[in-house]
């Protein structure tokens, strides 16, 4: 019996998609052709590959007109916004003018008797696991750099926005991509493990929850297929009292509450240095107050609803078990905030650690703010997480925000600005955030692997 995946639109509850999953020997033999076609796409120059890829980049631009209603469609992000494009080929071209230089030879060394040198060698077919909350960029952060390094791909994008996967092989077969080379399958779960179980992939590269990425790690257990993995995040924003105030609450408030949270690298929880605390809040709320939450094909919408229900349920749940122990709620219901997915942005004060809102991951619009007197204190509550992706520091001065983030635990330090993914820097996590990197020459690496050669000359 065939198993179908449904996208529930949040817009109004309604099925926007549907596609059959393949059977296990289906998907099998998808794996075994792009098996059988990375040795020749690997032998084709190296500029031809970034050609190709480039090209399918340019056709999923070619389609933004239609992208931006469906993802509003599928995930709930306001049309205003224009979608992903201009992210998705920042990350795609600098991966390409990279690539010459990151996939180069090492030389070690070679005189009369021996040449030594190491060479990037691609996995050969990699598995790329995609979430649905920017689907595209997401995406692209390893699907460009392991094509260009000569790996096949196999894509299973999140059911939530199910026709990502499609758009990006459509748009790449119709640029050249061989169809083999860059597939879009939709897969269960079960079907899944034994594909990662079985030795169908040389690589896996995962963005989802902590959940997601164990049952990942479970099913490659005993294999030694490579688990590059981006999972949960509960990201710090830090205000010193020497910061430029303004500017550090438009930014971690919109860091908080843009894509109605759900942002892998949001902002969900705020220190502030005492001196500016209160104006901070004030400031804040004031943001807040101002967005108007619904309907996310309006182009008057600045906050739309969250993904699906069950993720709106969480965030109520953490808000009101936070407000029942003595949070304060500064928000006011919105008008629009219907109970299921149009759900209104909150920012919490009188928060503690004690609070799931302060501790597990929320992905949407609520922040919990705290006052803080010492680098110190905020060090301590920064590093006081099971997760560790970024952190936001707001001062001006340089060397201090150099001090404070060698001694905060996340992958990812910011000064003066947040929630943003520079693509010439490694995108890598600690703790429960996961392991790897993806992006800069550090993604290149994690896409291959290293081949060594001896070469003994014959002199005599």
């Amino acid at each position: 019996m065939s198993q179908t995946l449904k996208c529930i639109s949040p817009i109004d509850g309604s099925v926007y998609a549907e596609r059959e999953v393949l059977s296990r020997e289906a998907a099998f033999e998808a794996a075994g052709r792009a098996r059988v076609a990375q040795a020749e796409w690997a032998a084709r120059p190296l500029y031809e590959r970034i050609d190709l890829v480039m090209a399918g980049v340019a056709a999923v631009g070619a389609m933004n007109d239609e992208i931006v209603p469906e993802l509003a469609q599928m995930m709930g992000r306001p049309v205003r916004y224009g979608g992903e494009f201009g992210g998705f080929n920042e990350r795609a071209s600098h991966m390409a003018e990279i690539a010459e230089a990151s996939l180069a030879d090492i030389a070690v060394g070679e005189d009369e008797t021996f040449k030594r040198y190491i060479k990037r060698i691609p996995h050969g077919v990699v598995f790329v696991v995609a979430p649905w909350n920017y689907p595209y960029m997401t995406a692209i952060n390893t699907v460009a750099p392991a094509l260009i390094a000569g790996n096949t791909v196999i894509l299973k994008h999140a059911t939530q926005t199910l026709l990502v996967g499609e758009r990006m092989a459509q748009a790449f077969h119709s640029a050249g991509v061989p169809e083999d080379v860059f597939q879009n399958v939709f897969l269960s779960h079960d079907v899944t493990n034994d594909l990662i179980a079985g030795n169908a992939f040389d690589f896996v590269n995962f963005t989802g929850s902590v959940g997601g990425g164990q049952a990942m790690e479970r099913a490659a257990a005993g294999t030694f297929t490579g688990v590059g993995t981006e999972l949960g995040g509960k990201d710090p924003g830090y205000v010193m009292e020497d910061a430029d105030l303004d500017a550090a609450v438009d930014t971690l408030i919109d860091g908080a509450m843009f894509n109605s949270g759900q942002c892998c690298c949001g902002i969900e929880r705020i220190y502030v240095h005492e001196s500016l605390y209160d104006d901070f809040v004030a400031k804040a709320v004031k943001i807040v107050k101002g967005y108007k939450l619904g309907n996310p094909l309006d182009a008057e919408t600045t906050i739309g609803p969250m993904a699906n229900v069950r993720f709106a349920d969480e965030v109520r749940a953490q808000v009101s078990e936070a407000v029942a122990a003595g949070a304060v709620a500064h928000i006011d219901t919105f008008a629009e905030d219907d109970g299921g997915a149009y759900l209104t942005p909150q920012i919490l004060t009188n928060v503690t650690h004690d609070m799931r809102v302060m501790r597990d991951e929320s992905f949407g619009p609520v922040v919990g703010i705290m006052k803080v007197s010492s680098d110190e204190e905020a060090i301590a509550l920064m590093n006081d997480s099971e997760f560790g992706l970024t952190a936001s520091l707001w001062t001006r001065d340089v060397d201090r925000a150099a001090r404070v983030g060698d001694q905060i635990e996340t992958g990812t330090v910011f000064m003066n600005r947040a929630d943003y993914l520079d693509p010439g820097l490694c995108w890598t996590g600690c703790k429960n955030t996961g392991r790897g990197g993806g992006l800069s020459v550090i993604g290149y690496h994690n896409l291959t692997r290293p081949k060594s050669y001896h070469l003994k000359k014959v002199t005599g």
